[in-house]
C-alpha cells in the first residue's frame, strides 16, 4: 500500500548582510535542514543577490542549529514523477550553479550532516569549514537518482574518479577524519565554540583582499574547470519511485 504524504512547505532561507559579509541560512533544522523546491529556488535568487549590495565581500552558508544540510527533502520525492523529479533536481543545479557563478568567495560550514545534494551543495562553495561532527556522503544508490555530470564533476575534482566512484557505488560516509585527509574540508575545528570565531576571522581576512583579485582567481579557476554537459534525466523512472518510498517507510529497496 501506497503512503500519502502531505506536501512538505515548512523551512525557510534566510539573509543577514553585516558591513562586509552576507550570511545565508538553511533554516531547517527539525528535518535537518533538508531543503524543498522552493527553498532551493529561495537559496539561487538570495545567492544572486547578494551582489547587488557593493558593501557585501564575503558569502557564509550555513546550517541552522549545528547542521549544514541533509540534502533534498526525500518525502517531496515521493509525490513526483519522474519528469517533476527532474525538474526539482535543475532547481538544485541552479543554486548551486550560483553559489560558483557569483564574483564573491563562498565560505561553507559543514557543522553536522552534509549529504546527498547537501553534500553537492557544499562542494560548491569555494571553501569548506568543518568540525568533529562533520559528516559527508551522497547515498544515492538507494534513491534510484542518476548523478549528472555537473553534480559528479564537483567531487571529482576534490577527490578524483576512482574514489568517487567508490563513494557513490557503496552509499559511503565520510566522517571529519576522512574528510579532511581527502581534502573535502579546508580547515577544521575541534568544535562548535571555536567554529564561528574561525569562520568569521577567515571571512575577515578575504574581505580584506583585493575583491578584484579574488573575482579573478574564482573566474580562472571556474573556467579551467568548466566542460559542457548534455541534457541528463537525474532519476530513474522506476527506481526512483521505489528508492524514495521505502527511504520515508524506514524499509530496505525492492530495485527490480
Amino acid at each position: 500500500m501506497r503512503v500519502m504524504i502531505k506536501r512538505v512547505t515548512d523551512g525557510k532561507i534566510t539573509l543577514q548582510e553585516t558591513s562586509k559579509m552576507a550570511i545565508i541560512t538553511m533554516n531547517r533544522p527539525a528535518s535537518r535542514n533538508a531543503l524543498t523546491s522552493d527553498m532551493w529556488l529561495e537559496l539561487a535568487r538570495l545567492v544572486k543577490s547578494v551582489e547587488s549590495n557593493p558593501k557585501n565581500k564575503v558569502v557564509i552558508l550555513k546550517g541552522a542549529r549545528g547542521q549544514f544540510s541533509a540534502g533534498s527533502d526525500i518525502r517531496e520525492f515521493t509525490q513526483m514523477t519522474a519528469d517533476e523529479a527532474n525538474a526539482a533536481f535543475e532547481k538544485m543545479e541552479d543554486a548551486m550553479a550560483a553559489i560558483e557563478n557569483i564574483s564573491l568567495p563562498v565560505i561553507g560550514v559543514i557543522d553536522g550532516p552534509a549529504m546527498g545534494a547537501g553534500f553537492i551543495l557544499s562542494l560548491a562553495c569555494d571553501i569548506r569549514i568543518g568540525t568533529r561532527n562533520t559528516k559527508m556522503g551522497i547515498p544515492v544508490g538507494r534513491l534510484g537518482i542518476t548523478l549528472g555530470p555537473s553534480f559528479v564533476q564537483r567531487i571529482v575534482r576534490l577527490i578524483g574518479p576512482s574514489r568517487t566512484k567508490e563513494l557513490v557505488y557503496t552509499g559511503k560516509i565520510y566522517d571529519y577524519h576522512e574528510a579532511k585527509q581527502l581534502g573535502l574540508v579546508n580547515v577544521f575545528v575541534e568544535n562548535r565554540e571555536e567554529l564561528e570565531h574561525t569562520c568569521l576571522k577567515t571571512a575577515g581576512i578575504m574581505a580584506d583582499q583585493s575583491m578584484a583579485s579574488l573575482a579573478a582567481v574564482k573566474k580562472a579557476v571556474h573556467l579551467c574547470e568548466q566542460q559542457t554537459h548534455a541534457p541528463w534525466k537525474y532519476v530513474d523512472p522506476v527506481d526512483f519511485h521505489e528508492g524514495c518510498l521505502s527511504f520515508v517507510e524506514k524499509r530496505k529497496p525492492h530495485f527490480g
